[in-house]
């Protein structure tokens, strides 16, 4: 049976805790270190996998992906209905809360790993990943959305739709850029202003952003990571002054914003006040609970929103697969649908899909050998390949427009050619 469910601050605050936590006991660690012994099977038994999340599901801001967790949750649920994994069952632990701390997301992944044992994190789900690298340095295989620097390269660690935010060298989606370029008619002599917040994520998105609307023939007339990633400002008027006069004195056509659903409505609400009537879009705001407030509502209508996986408007029968499978996991229920389940749900998706590769005879190593050479077509997030997707994306995406209180399709799911990263 399923067990019940249950921005980067100061670097000092993470390493002392590192500090503090690398005399804490381990127990059943091997006296060789990390990992274990070779044939490591921690979490593993004869009938059944332990698995355990990590999710930002309460923050400072009230933004919550709490239901990331119920997208893992059905999808374990399924797989334990079709009878496990090469016969095992899937012992779900349900999701830690971070609280979007980088201490704390440490502190779960040790918690989840020296405390709990699994054999693997599926989801992970938060702006901070600061347990990284404890978990790649213990052999964890980990699952998540690839939006972070640390799902492109170490070996244990995944990105459901691929590398997001490669190293020079790799490449950069381009699903976004080429996507708004066919609402506007084309890009060339078109102007765009991306905005973040202060994070090193911010800075990170603003960088792949800036050359990815750049190599799809935009000017980018404003791009910056500015927004105090702590707090939402109560005035946007400086932001929307510097970016209406972005483009040559005049407004941009269009206007990106790299933030979460609380700056977004703030800036979306500033801009269309101050009369703007450019292109809107953020990769953020796809969820019907959103709509439930009137105020809300009016300050995301009309935006085109990022998806890097089937829209729920699709007739995909994988997404009909998906519908059915929150559902059952909602106890019978409808329940709105979100991305944030679609990232929980596809994190778990390729987990089992892997180790259903790796065979009976499960461990991190043989884990590790089948994701070398796995690969498979037409899921919710196109066709995967591994290792491809720790330096990658696989490259697909939508975007959909918020219109009159609905989620329409603006621009129909497909992939695009990745363009090099420099």
């Amino acid at each position: 049976m399923l067990r019940p469910i249950r921005t980067l601050a100061a670097a000092a605050a993470a390493v002392a805790l590192v500090s503090a936590c690398n005399s804490a006991s381990t127990r059943g660690a091997s006296p060789q270190g990390p990992g274990d012994t070779p044939g490591n099977t921690r979490g593993v038994t004869t009938d059944s996998i332990r698995v355990g999340g990590i999710v930002s599901m309460t923050t400072a801001s009230g933004y919550s992906k709490k239901d990331t967790d119920l997208g893992a949750k059905a999808r374990y649920m399924r797989a334990n209905a079709e009878g496990g994994v090469n016969g095992r069952r899937i012992e779900y632990l349900g999701a830690e809360d971070d609280g979007q701390n980088p201490a704390k997301n440490l502190a779960a992944a040790r918690k989840l790993v020296q405390q709990d044992k699994v054999f693997a994190v599926s989801p992970m789900s938060s702006v901070t990943f600061s347990g990284a690298d404890f978990l790649e340095q213990e052999k964890v295989p980990t699952f998540g959305w690839g939006t972070l620097p640390s799902f492109c390269g170490p070996r244990h660690i995944y990105g459901f739709n691929g590398c997001l935010v490669p190293a020079p060298g790799g490449t950069l989606n381009q699903t976004w850029p080429e996507g708004i370029s066919q609402l506007l008619g084309g890009a060339r002599g078109r102007s765009v202003a991306v905005i973040a917040n202060d994070s090193d994520a911010g800075k990170f998105g603003i960088r792949t952003f800036r050359q990815g609307f750049a190599g799809a023939g935009f000017t980018v007339s404003y791009a910056k990571a500015s927004v105090p990633g702590t707090a939402v400002p109560s005035d946007w008027s400086a932001y929307v002054k510097e970016i209406l006069s972005s483009n040559d004195g005049k407004a941009p056509d269009a206007v990106v914003s790299v933030m979460q659903t609380p700056n977004n409505i703030g800036l979306f609400t500033a801009l269309k006040r101050a009369g703007y009537k450019g292109l809107l879009s953020d990769p953020t705001d796809y969820d019907p609970g959103l709509l439930t407030q009137d105020a809300t509502r009016q300050a995301l209508d009309g935006v085109h929103v990022l998806l890097q996986f089937q829209p729920f408007e699709s007739a995909d029968p994988e997404m009909e697969r998906f519908k059915a499978d929150i559902r059952a996991a909602a106890g019978g229920k409808d329940v709105p649908l979100s991305m944030h389940m679609l990232t929980g749900y596809m994190s778990a998706d390729l987990f089992l899909s892997i180790a259903r590769k790796a065979g009976r005879d499960l461990t991190v190593e043989s884990f590790q050998a089948a994701a070398q050479g796995f690969s498979d077509t037409g899921t919710l997030v196109g066709d995967r390949a591994l290792p491809k997707g720790q330096k990658d994306s696989f490259g697909c995406g939508a975007l959909v427009q918020l219109r009159n209180g609905a989620y329409e399709v603006s621009v129909p799911f497909r992939c695009h050619e990745p363009i090099p990263f420099t």
